[in-house]
């Protein structure tokens, strides 16, 4: 997959196992339809994993490599150095990689520019190269992300580019923010015609939001009840009291309690409990954090409460979610390279 040119950007992509294709694919199209634009090779990439061999992708196929990391980091003072080092994961975390986070670290040093796709950021993040950077995280990644990397300044948003740092959370994101550097390389035309290739009519800019807007999500077009959703989101590890919503709403709590049965079917008290095992959950199968911590960061005053409200709500206890999903795991790394989700029915009253 190597490509040759003599003047441009070279890119290095680095690709973790269980990587997405899906990002992976779309930041190298916008460069491969800027070369399409320009008739020639300005940009130019290459393929690395640790040790040369095929990366297995999320969907199971296998990516042939151009390189191993011993001859990337042997050639960081060689003219043909890369220009950017773009590390590819996918929604399993990654694990620590000394070998892979010390190449970063000199790449850093190096003054090369680095970006991470989707789970591709904790490999920076444990490299240090975020410290005190803004960053995009998926949403399902990002109560891990946060709870582990406190110095970074993690956004979920589709993409961000702090300087010569980028990051995207994957999915269709890639190609816009690949796109955006596109942009400023070559101009506005250049990046417009690949738009016009790739059909694409609409390109988000960095720091946009990557979910589906509040009231598209849960279905609602109140815009007092969103508002009262949003604070209830933003506060799950200490979470307000009723009283302390009602004032910026100008509703009194009466009148709350009787949008919430209206619009959501349930109280606003049991809607924001939700809320809080919705994000326990998310951390349950996409971290390691122990049992007792996530139950503080989603608000609960003991390990007990969360276990049994957990238990009330999903039909099983956190230990058994984390041990039913580490068991799923194993068996599809070695059939489809893709984690398997454990997603219990979540029972509302």
């Amino acid at each position: 997959m190597q490509q040759a040119c003599t003047q441009g950007r070279r890119f290095t992509f680095y690709l973790l196992d269980g990587f997405t294709q899906h990002a992976f694919t779309s930041a190298l199209e916008a460069l491969r339809l800027a070369n399409d634009v320009l008739g020639r090779p300005h940009y130019c990439w290459r393929t690395v994993t640790r040790d040369g061999q095929p990366a297995l992708s999320s969907c199971g196929m296998r990516l042939m490599a151009d390189a191993a990391l011993t001859s990337e980091r042997d050639g960081l003072q060689q003219p043909e150095r890369p220009h950017m080092i773009v590390v590819c994961g996918g929604r399993a975390i990654p694990p620590a990689d000394g070998k892979a986070e010390g190449w970063l670290r000199l790449s850093r040093r190096g003054s090369i520019a680095i970006a991470g796709l989707a789970g591709g950021l904790y490999s920076l993040a444990r490299a240090g190269v975020l410290d005190g950077r803004r960053c995009a995280v998926h949403w399902e990644h990002f109560p891990d992300f946060s709870e582990r990397f406190f110095t970074t300044k993690a956004r979920q948003t589709a993409f961000e580019i702090d300087s010569d740092l980028y990051t995207c959370a994957g999915g269709n994101a890639p190609f816009d923010m690949f796109l955006r550097i596109v942009e400023d390389d070559l101009g506005r035309d250049v990046a417009n015609r690949v738009c016009e290739l790739a059909l694409s009519e609409r390109v988000r800019s960095a720091g946009e939001r990557q979910r589906l807007p509040l009231q598209t999500r849960v279905g609602i077009d109140n815009r007092l009840l969103i508002d009262i959703i949003e604070q209830m989101e933003a506060n799950l590890a200490d979470p307000l009291k009723l009283a302390h919503i009602t004032p910026t709403t100008g509703l009194s709590r009466r009148q709350i309690e009787r949008l919430f049965r209206r619009e959501m079917g349930r109280s606003p008290k049991r809607y924001y409990l939700q809320l809080r095992l919705e994000r326990a959950h998310l951390l349950l199968v996409n971290s390691s954090l122990p049992v007792f911590e996530i139950a503080v960061a989603c608000g609960f005053s003991s390990a007990s409460h969360f276990s049994r409200t957990y238990r009330e709500t999903y039909g099983c206890t956190p230990q058994r979610t984390r041990l039913a999903e580490l068991a799923h795991r194993r068996p599809s790394r070695s059939t489809s390279g893709e984690p398997g989700r454990v997603l219990p029915d979540m029972k509302v009253a």
